[in-house]
């Protein structure tokens, strides 16, 4: 594993040493991935189809979180939420 320390300006833009560029060209697309704490940088022409999919997944389900702590969610029996699907 490599290491290396960058700033950040005060226009949100920061440098990727030199030592990690190697594999990147100029105007190449980045996926930043925020995990509580940690950032993690991936070329986006490498992301896989599967892990897009589960990126959305964890968006939506972050998303829903939310509504459901802010009370926004609607409680059901199971027969009116079935009767609800079918209507979608």
């Amino acid at each position: 594993m490599e290491i290396a320390i960058t700033t950040m300006s005060s226009k949100g833009q920061v440098v990727i040493p030199s030592e990690f560029r190697q594999d990147l060209e100029e105007g190449e697309k980045l996926v930043i991935i925020k995990n509580d704490h940690q950032l993690i940088l991936q070329k986006a022409s490498e992301l896989d189809k599967h892990l897009q999919g589960d990126l959305e997944f964890a968006r939506r389900t972050e998303q829903a979180y939310k509504r459901y702590e802010k009370g926004e969610f609607v409680t059901m029996d199971f027969d009116s939420f079935i009767a609800k699907m079918k209507k979608w």
